[in-house]
């Protein structure tokens, strides 16, 4: 998924109250450079422009672009002086002219960071309403001072969402949560071929200083396109002579994870932790675990055995290790690997690293042709206790 986002804050008379501190004001302007940040590092291939409502209109600050630093640089430099009715009507009609010429398999979408209560508007607000439905465009609203009809039955009909800050740490909770890519709707699942290009980075060479990007500044290295040869300053970004996109394989990979997403671990209830801690106290790895036998289970001694996190190798029950001290109280597993974690690293997997630790091992070991050596061993183990208590397994 390639995001196409445009930001949009409410620098109405409304802007200027002081019920945040240090104003509403500062309080949405901090918001949005933490969103800007956050969004680039989720979606380093989407790209961003900035808008604001105030006097009745909607003035338009940046173009669509993937430069982080250049979004915040003009948001810096703008004069954030509040005035005047904000216009919700004038701010989806720049939406549907700056995102209609987005590419077919691009997501549009609007998030609007609303700090007065009515808007004031040239026409019937319903009409842009349907006309960002027609085009796709999904419209999210976030409120500073309270909820608004229209501003609801707005994010309910484009697939958005509505939101309502109590402070200024519920606002930024608010604006950062549409940072990561939200579900794609049924319609919008197809598959299409995008054309890319990988440029190279020139020598930094004082003596072989080119004119770099659309508008021309004289720069020693900067990133040639493949296709036409120009040369642009930054990646990623859309060459400003054939507009080929112009990514970074870092840049690819990190959008990757989101197509393919960690499946949800399945917690293990408290009757089977307790089987599996019995198992492991004589070495065994019966029924379900046989497949895994080093599945968190450490030696500690001559036969002792705990059952430990894959992923910090804290303690999860039973046995003595180094780790006994703090056990969690959730312990979840991952359905491919069958490898057991805690719920903090359950969380780390899952939003941060977005791959399996248990997998991506177990993939490594069958690529290197070297299986688990401890599976036979702690598996006779089993089966030898397995005799001596007379369990038929």
């Amino acid at each position: 998924m390639i995001r196409y986002v445009l930001l949009v804050l409410d620098l109405s008379r409304a802007a200027t109250a002081t019920d945040m501190r240090p104003s509403r004001l500062s309080a949405m302007a901090g918001s949005a450079r933490g969103f800007i940040r956050r969004f680039f590092d989720l979606n380093p291939l989407g790209q961003l422009a900035l808008a604001v409502l105030r006097n009745g209109i909607a003035e338009q600050l940046t173009d669509l672009s993937g430069s982080p630093e250049a979004q915040i640089d003009k948001l810096n430099q703008f004069g954030m002086d509040a005035g005047g009715d904000a216009s919700l009507q004038n701010g989806l009609e720049m939406g549907l002219d700056l995102l209609g010429t987005v590419p077919p398999y691009g997501h549009r979408e609007m998030l609007v960071i609303m700090a007065a209560l009515s808007t004031v508007d040239p026409g019937r607000v319903e009409d842009s309403i349907h006309k960002c439905r027609e085009a796709k465009i999904r419209v999210s609203v976030v409120g500073v001072a309270a909820e608004v009809h229209i501003l609801r039955r707005t994010a309910e009909q484009t697939g958005g969402t509505y939101g309502v800050a109590m402070n200024e740490t519920h606002l930024q909770d608010l604006v950062l949560a549409h940072a990561p890519p939200p579900p794609a709707p049924p319609g919008l699942l197809t598959a299409e071929l995008v054309r890319m290009g990988f440029p190279q980075r020139a020598a930094g060479d004082a003596n072989s200083g080119v004119f770099v990007g659309e508008l021309p500044m004289l720069l020693a290295g900067a990133y040639t396109c493949p296709r036409c040869k120009a040369r642009t300053q930054e990646l990623p970004c859309r060459c400003h002579v054939c507009g080929l996109t112009l990514i970074s394989s870092p840049h690819l990979a990190r959008s990757y994870h989101h197509l393919f997403p960690v499946p949800p671990y399945q917690e293990v209830d408290e009757r089977e932790l307790t089987t599996l801690a019995a198992a492991a106290a004589v070495g065994s790895t019966s029924g379900f675990y046989e497949t895994s036998a080093a599945a968190g289970m450490q030696d500690y001694g001559s036969s002792s055995h705990v059952v430990q996190c894959y992923g910090c190798l804290r303690q999860l029950v039973g046995g003595k290790g180094p780790n006994s001290a703090a056990q969690p109280s959730m312990v979840l597993r991952c359905n491919q690997c069958k490898q057991l974690f805690c719920f903090d690293c359950d969380a780390f997997v899952h939003e941060t690293l977005h791959n399996c630790p248990g997998c991506e091992c177990g993939v490594e070991q069958q690529r290197r042709g070297s299986t688990d050596s401890a599976s036979p061993r702690v598996a006779s183990q089993g089966l030898k206790a397995a005799e001596v208590n007379g369990v038929n397994k």
